[in-house]
């Protein structure tokens, strides 16, 4: 008989594992694949039948193409990128000098600072969504992507992420690089930054899907159609007295893919995080 390792789990708990994992793979991309399929079947092809099947009979990639002929995707897409693309740009540029600031810079009031970060965290979205709304028609930024943009321009969470990951840099480099000379734009850039770009791809990722995502936020401020983001843009796919599931989950694969796409460029750096320890020069 074999002897195991001290925390080596039996046969019977790997199997138990692995039956966990494939459930928890079930319930996280089956719903995925379901859209998918849904999404390539044609229009004689029942959806609804009582014994479903999962691959398409009628294959056809018509659906996308009526939904390019029944909304305008694609302007509906570039407002969701420009919305995102402020939305990354300015956490990644705020969060990233506000959690080296709290981590690295030594001023009076700094723990008030970060108690009141901390404090945000504590209060869900719906709370202050009509304070928000109150600032950014006092702005006169109504009905205008920027006022969409404008609140998550920077997250508290995304501060809090790269302020932990700053502190997760040893403090000896940053003494290394004061006593030759080096600023504080030198510190965060030569030291500090490259020892975070983990983390900070996490922050892109996550503020992009949040921005991409969001439903509620651009229905309040936007009234023009032509100012839809996508997601808003796609209930006009949902029918009053008609709804067509195949053109449905058609637009959600269109408004899926951009996510893939940016989650496929940044993995590499997604999955090493805050552990990418490397002294960059």
């Amino acid at each position: 008989m074999t002897a195991r390792g001290f925390g080596t789990p039996t046969p019977a708990g790997t199997a138990v594992r692995y039956l966990l994992l494939a459930l928890v793979l079930l319930l996280t991309i089956g719903p995925f694949l379901w859209q998918l399929s849904t999404s390539l079947k044609g229009p004689h092809e029942d959806v609804y039948s009582r014994v479903p099947s999962f691959l398409p009979e009628d294959f056809t990639l018509a659906n996308y193409a009526e939904v390019a002929e029944t909304i305008p995707v694609w302007t509906y897409a570039v407002n969701s990128l420009t919305v995102a693309a402020v939305a990354v740009l300015g956490n990644a540029v705020g969060a990233t000098l506000a959690g080296f600031a709290l981590a690295r810079l030594r001023f009076r009031g700094l723990r008030l600072v970060t108690g009141l970060f901390l404090a945000t965290l504590v209060l869900p979205g719906e709370v202050t969504i009509v304070s928000q709304y109150v600032t950014v028609r006092s702005l006169g930024l109504t009905d205008t992507l920027t006022g969409v943009a404008l609140p998550g321009a920077i997250a508290m969470l995304n501060v809090l992420l790269m302020y932990t990951a700053f502190r997760a840099v040893p403090a000896d480099l940053d003494a290394a690089a004061l006593v030759d000379g080096a600023n504080v734009w030198q510190r965060l850039v030569h030291v500090g930054l490259p020892n975070v770009r983990g983390m900070l791809s996490v922050v892109v990722i996550f503020t992009f899907i949040g921005a991409w995502d969001d439903f509620l936020w651009p229905l309040i401020v936007l009234t023009d159609p032509d100012r839809y983001t996508l997601t808003v843009g796609l209930q006009y796919l949902d029918g009053t007295f008609t709804a067509n599931p195949r053109l449905i989950a058609a637009g959600t694969m269109i408004a899926f893919l951009p996510i893939v796409i940016v989650f496929a460029s940044l993995q590499r750096f997604f999955f090493k995080g805050v552990e990418e320890g490397a002294v960059k020069g």
